[in-house]
């Protein structure tokens, strides 16, 4: 069951692509360590602030709520954290050549 305090969709952030087991392009959705060594899954509610927090080169996928437990069996976490900024140093580059 999901969290009724979620909004429908939820933009999360995510790390190089490659081909997943059934042969398609998928996305790596980025996970980060807490404080206390739980793993959270990083959620933004909103595209304005996925940028804010983690700067404009941050790949990123929308995904349903009704749908993270499809990413928990594939990218298991113990917490959801919402729209919480990410270090400058942790922070995806504008890819070679770019802007």
């Amino acid at each position: 069951m999901t969290n009724p305090n979620l909004p429908p969709a939820l933009y999360l952030p995510t790390g190089p692509t490659g081909p997943t087991t059934d042969g398609q392009t998928g996305a790596n959705v980025e996970l980060r360590r807490t404080p206390d060594g739980r793993t959270a899954l990083v959620a933004f509610t909103a595209l304005d602030r996925l940028v804010d927090c983690c700067g404009e080169h941050q790949p990123w996928i929308l995904v349903n709520t009704e749908n993270l437990a499809l990413v928990h069996q594939v990218n298991p976490y113990d917490v959801i954290v919402l729209d919480s900024e990410l270090p400058a140093r942790l922070r995806h580059q504008a890819p070679a050549g770019r802007v």
